[in-house]
């Protein structure tokens, strides 16, 4: 499918076309592939139709036109999300994201209209254990194994890697910070974080909380960074129970 920049590989679950569908963005990493099924079973649960597609550079989308910048949050959620909804028909979505694909939902969801919103470890705010959880990262990529382990879901693990680590370790990204458009969120929230999070501590959810318009819930929990991974038993019907609240 065609996006600003080039074309994005997709899945889309089929659903019921009276519910408001889901729109699922993955992670700085992430791509369709590496949700693990967390978009399939939401949309078995809810039996609504969930689309989760690969960003430019991530899994078997084509490479991004040009180097990424400071601001490629921002982008993908000012001219990439509006044509991939408009392409796909999605006038009215719940997003659902995770890691920067949540603060990319944040970010459109403060100045597009929006059915809901549902963030699992989102990023406001550049923090320091952030910071050092993606030195860690980088060291795991040149001295361990995990090129080895991105070679096997993205098309260019090294476009995919650098494009995320080094714009975050840039000297550009310090002062990047969602907190003054969350006060355009009027949608409701639903806001997961973990408390052993490497990547950032509970100040992103409540940050959200305190600043969206809508009603905000947050559910904080004893894991890492992927908690729809680590703890599906407790992220699932949470995920689907916030969805039945919505009009």
């Amino acid at each position: 499918m065609a996006v600003p920049g080039g074309h994005v590989e997709y899945d889309d679950i089929p659903g019921d076309r009276g519910l408001a569908p889901l729109l699922f963005l993955h992670e700085g990493l992430g791509s369709v592939a590496l949700w693990r099924g967390f978009h399939q079973r939401i949309a078995a649960a809810t039996g609504r139709r969930a689309v989760a597609y690969s960003r430019l550079g991530h899994g078997f989308s084509d490479l991004p036109p040009a180097q990424r910048t400071h601001t490629f949050m921002h982008d993908e959620a000012d001219a990439v999300l509006p044509a991939l909804r408009d392409a796909l028909d999605l006038p009215d979505p719940v997003l659902v994201g995770h890691s920067d694909g949540a603060s990319i939902a944040l970010i459109h969801a403060a100045t597009h209209t929006v059915r809901g919103v549902v963030v699992l470890a989102p990023h406001v705010v550049v923090e320091d254990i952030g910071l050092q959880g993606i030195a860690a990262a980088r060291d795991a990529y040149e001295c361990g194994d995990l090129r080895v382990r991105m070679a096997r879901r993205h098309r260019d693990p090294d476009v995919t890697f650098r494009s995320w680590n080094d714009v975050w370790l840039s000297g550009d990204f310090q002062d990047w910070d969602l907190r003054p458009l969350l006060a355009g969120i009027t949608a409701p929230v639903l806001a997961i974080q973990g408390t052993d999070d490497p990547y950032g501590t509970v100040l992103h959810v409540e940050a959200v909380r305190d600043a969206a318009t809508g009603p905000a819930e947050l559910l904080v929990l004893g894991c890492g960074h992927s908690p729809h991974l680590e703890l599906p038993d407790e992220v699932d019907p949470a995920v689907v129970a916030f969805l039945r609240t919505l009009p």
